[in-house]
């Protein structure tokens, strides 16, 4: 797949909640500008649970057209139903997304024997490459390593974003996972700490705001040179606690708007960032030296 950072990348809208799509494709090329990897659309970040049929195809059309090939966009197409990833998955691999990001389902809380047949199913409907995306907080079921173990020996199952936080684990999945198999932390707070032993890179939060920044610490982190990975992550530490410190996206978008980067739209349920954050973020944005 890739090494490095790759955006979990916003879906820019307008007060009233319509797509600005203008905005969606200068944020592609200003990340392609920047040196990002990887660019998923309609992920967690990108505030899927809320985007209608019509609107998630079309940004992924719209951002395989503006990438062009110079960058690698992955497509989010996981849902709580078995049936409906499929159809998604299918639908992103006929567009021609690089590969696709498939949470785990949420709400229902599959067994890990359910969670090997759901993904078994997917895979076997389509020929693009799939990462697993584990991330409990959100979906109520962990993904445990003897799962991804299982999985891992499907062919077009090829890595996984593991958004746990938790570095133990990421030893067991590469002592159990089949040899080439990809990982990516999910957990900007960790990932350079993931990648030092043994990520291939990060699936970002923050790269939506410091894009250049997230791969320069991936890039230094992956050729060794920690005293330079580490003195990009210090600056970034504080902007990657105060990024989750509300659902995300919610303190992203705000940031984002803040720097004049999108509009200041955002789905219900979700809301604007609390007032009593404010200053605290912009603080963390001057520290990382982006404002």
């Amino acid at each position: 797949m890739f090494e490095g950072s790759s955006v979990a990348l916003v879906t820019p809208m307008m007060a009233n909640g319509d797509i600005d799509e203008k905005c969606f494709i200068d944020l592609i090329e200003w990340h392609i500008a920047e040196g990002t990897q990887a660019i998923v659309i309609s992920g967690t970040t990108g505030e899927s649970a809320t985007l209608a049929i019509q609107e998630r195809r079309r940004l992924i059309s719209l951002g395989i057209e503006v990438a062009n090939k110079r960058v690698l966009i992955l497509a989010g197409t996981g849902s709580n139903s078995t049936q409906t990833t499929i159809e998604r998955t299918k639908i992103a691999q006929k567009l021609g997304a690089d590969a696709c990001l498939v949470v785990s389902p949420y709400y229902n809380r599959p067994t890990q024997g359910g969670l090997i047949k759901h993904y078994t199913a997917v895979a076997a409907a389509v020929d693009i490459p799939i990462l697993l995306y584990n991330v409990p907080s959100r979906t109520g079921c962990d993904m445990v390593p003897e799962t991804v173990a299982t999985l891992s020996d499907i062919p077009n199952i090829v890595g996984i974003k593991e958004a746990t936080g938790n570095l133990q684990r990421l030893q067991v999945l590469r002592e159990k996972c089949k040899a080439g198999f990809t990982f990516y932390s999910g957990d900007d707070p960790t990932a350079l700490e993931f990648i030092r032993q043994g990520g291939q890179g990060v699936i970002s939060i923050t790269a939506n705001v410091a894009p250049k920044m997230m791969q320069e610490m991936c890039h230094f982190a992956l050729i060794k040179e920690d005293e330079k990975a580490k003195a990009i992550d210090d600056k970034l530490h504080q902007l990657h606690r105060l990024l989750i410190i509300e659902p995300n996206p919610i303190p992203v978008k705000w940031a984002m708007h803040y720097l004049g980067r999108i509009p200041e739209g955002i789905r219900l349920p979700l809301t604007t960032l609390s007032k009593e954050y404010h200053a605290k973020m912009k603080e963390a944005l001057q520290v990382a030296g982006i404002r």
